[in-house]
């Protein structure tokens, strides 16, 4: 796989996440990823944001109430 930024070679690997929403701040230590060799670029692959998404839709379910 190539890198759409550099050309570089992108290597599975893990890469940080952080979201900001709505008074919360959620940071995930290690995904998995494509993380570009070159220069630094990551690619979470779809199933990796269906699971980031739905963990933040069940954490704004669960906290609605704290952070309004």
């Amino acid at each position: 796989m190539e890198c759409m930024y550099c050309q570089g070679q992108m290597k599975k690997s893990t890469a940080p996440m952080s979201i900001s929403r709505k008074g919360y701040h959620i940071h995930f230590d290690a995904i998995p990823a494509y993380v570009c060799s070159q220069c630094g670029a990551v690619y979470f692959e779809d199933v990796e944001v269906d699971q980031i998404q739905s963990a933040l839709m069940a954490l704004e379910k669960e906290t609605q109430q704290l952070v309004s």
